[in-house]
């Protein structure tokens, strides 16, 4: 019994396999027929995604890669301004012979270079007490590097401390100090949104700061956490 039980499993098996084949054989047939049908307009999407393909790789070596290297340039020369105390030049802006970091954020936007140079025209914008230029120039700046970006969120709050609006200052401080892995970096923007909030007189986030930079920073700050949680007491 158990040898004629195998022998009706193989039988069935091979029924099983013959059937797969012609199923094979019917999904090649489809496919044919579909490919016969619809080859021109296959053919013409295709067509668009290599020109798609090669339009991208075409984009990126003859306009992004010169365009990068023009910045690369525009801002060189800037920054030799700027290592010369040659602040205005290094601002530039207001010829096309001259574009310093205004003309090269401008110009060059959509590029890293043209971010980072309206990082540096932020600060010298809030250097000659342009705060709301200054302000609106750091913001055009972004980066993967956590720790400029800490710094960028620091200008903007002095920016806007210059402003008086120092309620913005202190979420964008608290934001820096929140931004950067940096222990050091966080220690700074902790403590300096522990003095604006002490300023304002909302001691109990002044504390908070305060009370952090005791916790996970004294080796940076010397004691001097511990004074200024006495002062959020009385002050």
């Amino acid at each position: 019994m158990a040898k004629l039980g195998k022998n009706a499993q193989n039988e069935q098996e091979g029924k099983e396999t013959v059937e797969f084949f012609k199923d094979l054989d019917r999904e090649a047939l489809n496919t044919e027929r579909f490919l016969e049908k619809y080859s021109k307009p296959l053919g013409i999407v295709f067509g668009v995604l290599v020109l798609g393909v090669l339009g991208f790789f075409g984009y990126k070596q003859f306009v992004v890669a010169p365009k990068n290297a023009e910045a690369v340039k525009s801002f060189l020369a800037a920054q030799k301004n700027l290592t010369e105390n040659k602040d205005k030049e290094a601002l530039g802006g207001k010829s096309a012979a001259n574009p310093g970091f205004i003309g090269t954020a401008n110009e060059y936007s959509g590029t890293s270079i043209g971010q980072l140079s309206a990082y540096n025209a932020g600060l010298l914008k809030f250097k000659e007490g342009k705060f709301q230029e200054a302000y609106d120039l750091l913001d055009k700046f972004s980066s993967d590097n956590k720790t400029l970006m800490a710094m960028k969120y620091g200008a903007m709050a002095d920016a806007k401390s210059g402003l008086n609006k120092n309620d913005e200052a202190l979420s964008l401080l608290d934001k820096a100090a929140t931004a950067s892995d940096d222990p050091y970096t966080t220690y700074f923007f902790t403590r300096k949104a522990g003095i604006v909030a002490l300023g304002l007189k909302k001691n109990a986030d002044a504390k908070k700061y305060f009370s952090l930079i005791d916790e996970k920073y004294q080796d940076y700050d010397n004691g001097m956490s511990d004074s200024y949680i006495e002062m959020t007491k009385y002050y």
